[in-house]
């Protein structure tokens, strides 16, 4: 048990260094002197006068301190593990053995937590994530394949303690979602699942086909930042929108209420097609409908660094063979591949229950 300790006591002395050169990606001495540079603003006399310029600062505010505050606290964890793991190794004191190596493989997480972290630094990463599930040719089987990713990301979501909401759904035909829309809220749930965007694909044996063959399927998922204050940057012009009510449903068949409440608004200039039924008038929802329209405007003018909205043109990846970014096999073997970075996983049910957070954390390293 002692040699325990002492590779526990070696472990946290490699956690050190990496801790340390933490610190230098985290630029903590800036991060202070931000932090009090903000904390001075909110004490001026004119602070309030611009309600939303003042949430905005405290908004910021809060996000640094609670990253200072999480790399302090790792530090302070890592002294009190590795003075504990000193006197049990001077003592001779194995009771505390399974305690310390919890406390390793705790820190080491945190550390790795922390350390994607400082990946996040593109303009919208810490905002909120709007998802979008669309499948691809192939009907009752595809329609499926896209609420099983559905499931997957509201899964990975409610795991990691974001409130996931429902904005759309359009049922299947037989089984499965025609169309669905999740609002991902909390810090980082944009950067985090931005490299999901894209064809992902599925082999199995599919229990609609009564003869037990093979099927291939495909769906898309896409991901936007969900955009506040974007009003001045995009302009709609009622001539290019085809907004039509429908009454709503949710998933699984089940209706939300029984009026025609439900938006869905066409972009016609590029053909995006977003709607929400969530919210309780149809006003509402066409006001949510119209903000997630000029989110996913305002983010393929940035992502394809176009000069103005209007050089969008639309759609252009195909839901089939040779656009996936990813596949998941249930037959013949087990695995699930990431064909950006090669990343590998077996396990296919923990992922489909929303284990993904290997595939996520390989593409921000890839892509750092």
């Amino acid at each position: 048990m002692i040699i325990k300790l002492e590779e526990a006591k070696y472990t946290l002395q490699n956690i050190r260094e990496t801790v340390e050169d933490l610190g230098t990606a985290l630029k903590t001495e800036e991060l202070k002197s931000r932090i009090e540079e903000l904390e001075a603003t909110t004490t001026a006399e004119n602070f309030w006068a611009d309600q939303n310029e003042s949430s905005k600062i405290l908004k910021t505010l809060k996000i640094l301190e609670d990253k200072l505050d999480a790399y302090n606290d790792l530090v302070k964890r890592l002294d009190d593990a590795e003075i504990l793991a000193d006197l049990a190794i001077e003592e001779n004191d194995e009771s505390i053995t399974d305690e310390i190596i919890r406390e390793v493989n705790e820190l080491e997480a945190e550390e790795n937590r922390q350390r994607i972290e400082v990946l996040l630094s593109d303009e919208y990463d810490s905002n909120n994530a709007i998802l979008a599930f669309h499948p691809g040719a192939g009907g009752t089987e595809a329609q499926d394949w896209a609420l099983m990713l559905y499931r997957m990301y509201v899964r990975w979501g409610e795991k990691h303690g974001y409130k996931v909401k429902t904005l759309d759904w359009l049922d299947g035909e037989e089984a499965g979602l025609k169309s669905a829309t999740v609002l991902i809220e909390g810090l980082n749930a944009y950067g985090y699942l931005k490299g999901e965007n894209g064809v992902h694909r599925l082999v199995r044996v599919s229990p609609f086909d009564s003869s037990g063959r093979r099927h291939t399927s495909f769906a898309s998922v896409e991901v936007m930042p969900e955009l506040d204050d974007i009003d001045d940057e995009i302009e709609l012009r009622d001539d290019d929108l085809d907004i039509s009510a429908h009454r709503s449903s949710g998933a699984g068949g089940q209706h939300v209420n029984k009026t025609d409440s439900a938006i869905r608004i066409v972009h016609k200039p590029t053909g995006i097609v977003v709607g929400c039924q969530n919210e309780r008038s149809q006003l509402q929802n066409k006001e949510t409908a119209l903000k997630m329209l000029k989110s996913k405007l305002l983010e393929i003018k940035h992502r394809e660094n176009l000069d103005k909205i209007e050089d969008i043109k639309g759609e252009k990846t195909n839901i089939e063979w040779g656009a996936q970014i990813r596949s998941y096999v249930f037959m013949p073997y087990t695995l699930v591949k990431d064909n950006r970075t090669g990343w590998e996983d077996g396990d296919v049910s923990a992922v489909m229950d929303g284990d993904i957070d290997d595939f996520i954390n390989a593409y921000l390293k890839a892509n750092a």
